[in-house]
């Protein structure tokens, strides 16, 4: 009978195998995240890789973030637009370092990249662009107001309006937070857009240039429409209030400027806003089914207004 072979057993590993080194653990992982390879290595070497944030610079909108790694007696920092990036930037430097070689490069993942904000990013923050802007130009900081809130409970609509000295912009939202993002965008793109076509504005007479119509006056006033509009009750059918409200301005030396808002209510009717050249300025918010009725709707707002500040003791 003959004897059966039967295939030797492979040798097993021995327990004293020399463990690899940072070149090795780096050539045998191309695809590894610097901060992946250091934390591996830390762990073989007893001294786990620790990091901390040192401090935020640039501006607001657009920070630059420093991080900071400690492998024993080894420290180093890195700086990025995200705080993984500035993570990725230190481990990559305290690598270099421990292999002795500060040409060893490793690719950014995807996964870090997509917290770099993007330049589109960077402007999608109007609200810290057009603060900026103010600053810079010495104008009055932009003033946000929420004039209209509907819907139900759980399907809110806000509609808010940014107002740069005389430039005014509505934004309709499902959150205070978007509505003053989206209104913001919309003056920040009309500067924009003068500026492009090389269109030379400035403020500097239209700051403070309203000042003969204030509440003061309007209550001290013997003028016919004020009077009437004193004594009206503002409730009759089918008034056409923004002619009323036209001879009320005329009178008391204001202006009106109707502002179409494009998006549509809740409820699917066209959006306007009255603002009076006061002082202060007057906002008034108006819906209808047509942008008539929404012109009328907003001047009766407007003329219920005056009529209580005329009134006030």
């Amino acid at each position: 009978m003959s004897e059966e072979r039967f295939p030797a057993a492979p040798k097993r590993s021995s327990c004293n195998k020399k463990p690899l080194s940072l070149e090795e653990m780096i050539a045998a992982n191309p695809g590894k995240a610097p901060v992946q390879l250091l934390h591996e290595y830390g762990t073989k070497m007893g001294k786990l890789p620790a990091y901390d944030f040192e401090k935020a610079e640039g501006q607001e909108h657009i920070p630059i973030f420093i991080a900071r790694v400690a492998v024993g007696d080894v420290i180093c920092t890195g700086e990025g637009q995200s705080k993984k990036i500035a993570k990725h930037k230190a481990a990559e430097a305290a690598l270099n370092i421990l292999k002795g070689d500060s040409s060893i490069s490793f690719p950014v993942l995807n996964s870090v990249v997509c917290d770099i904000p993007t330049q589109k990013e960077h402007q999608a923050n109007p609200i810290g662009s057009l603060q900026e802007m103010a600053v810079k130009k010495g104008w009055r900081l932009p003033e946000y107001t929420v004039i209209q809130e509907s819907g139900s409970p759980h399907n809110r609509e806000f509609t808010m309006t940014c107002r740069l000295e005389t430039f005014v912009e509505t934004g309709t939202g499902t959150t205070k937070k978007v509505a003053k993002r989206i209104a913001a965008e919309k003056l920040v793109t009309k500067f924009q857009k003068l500026l492009a076509e090389n269109i030379n504005f400035s403020l500097a007479n239209a700051i403070g240039n309203n000042i003969r119509c204030t509440w003061d006056s309007l209550k001290n006033s013997t003028g016919e429409k004020i009077t009437l509009l004193k004594r009206s009750s503002l409730s009759i059918p089918n008034t056409d209030y923004a002619k009323m409200l036209g001879e009320v301005a005329e009178e008391q030396d204001f202006a009106v400027t109707y502002l179409d808002i494009e998006e549509l209510s809740v409820n699917g009717h066209y959006q306007c806003l009255a603002e009076l050249s006061t002082t202060p300025v007057t906002i008034c918010h108006g819906t209808g089914i047509s942008c008539g009725n929404a012109h009328n709707d907003a001047a009766h707002n407007a003329l219920q207004y005056l009529k209580i500040m005329a009134t006030r003791m």
